[in-house]
């Protein structure tokens, strides 16, 4: 059943309450996210959560899209900042790798794939994260202004700039304009098999056919896969 309280503050006037009020209505949509997909989250449902009316929720974001960006770009922020714990026991080659290497230092062949498998395990335990990066290109960057994709955007590039600096310290082979490149395939790959992995009911029980079988998709080690072939790739053509 759908939680219609209203926010127990009145007016946001101060910098602080307008805060809450956005944090409120952030809390709101990642309630609903675990609910539902972004796609079926309108700015009436939104709005009702949050026991706000669409006017008052469109003061803090001027769309739905706009709500999500927001939410992206916090919990891309959380990730990176968990990201690097959870890389740190590959420094000493600790990471459960992928598939079958040979033992070997943190600059030897087994620390790429050990950097690779911690990412999109980490990228997997994220369902929220994956599924708005699935979402972006699709259904985000639409019905909103040129100037709130640009506040968007900018903070999104410098987040996965932090990120490309994250990775580089613990591949320093590569270079930075190869760091960056991972980056950007890390979020394609993301947003492209993530709902190949979480497929609809109907999909689901087609593929427990035997023919079928080998259709499913395990996010976390074709992630992991494809991101090591990435990282293989460009520390051989160097960029």
């Amino acid at each position: 059943m759908t939680d219609e309280r209203p926010i127990a503050f009145q007016r946001a006037r101060s910098a602080e309450q307008r805060e809450m009020r956005k944090q409120a209505i952030l809390d709101a949509a990642t309630q609903l996210l675990g609910e539902m997909p972004v796609g079926e989250i309108s700015l009436r449902e939104l709005s009702r959560r949050v026991g706000l009316s669409k006017t008052n929720v469109v003061r803090y974001f001027e769309t739905r899209e706009a709500v999500f960006f927001e939410l992206l770009n916090r919990m891309l922020a959380r990730w990176i900042e968990e990201l690097s714990a959870d890389l740190d026991p590959t420094a000493t080659g600790s990471a459960e790798p992928t598939g079958p290497t040979e033992p070997a230092g943190p600059a030897g062949p087994a620390a790429p794939e050990a950097v690779t498998h911690t990412l999109a395990r980490s990228l997997a335990e994220r369902p929220l994260l994956c599924g708005l990066f699935s979402a972006l290109g699709s259904e985000l960057e639409r019905n909103i202004s040129a100037e709130a994709v640009r506040e968007f955007k900018l903070a999104h590039v410098r987040l996965l700039g932090e990120l490309a600096d994250l990775l580089r310290r613990h591949l320093p082979e590569l270079s930075p304009a190869a760091a960056r490149e991972l980056v950007s395939m890390t979020v394609v790959y993301t947003g492209g098999l993530w709902p190949f992995a979480h497929p609809s009911d109907a999909v689901a029980e087609a593929q427990r056919a035997p023919g079928l079988a080998d259709t499913k998709v395990d996010f976390a080690a074709h992630l992991g896969r494809t991101l090591h072939l990435t990282v293989t790739g460009l520390l051989t053509v160097r960029t």
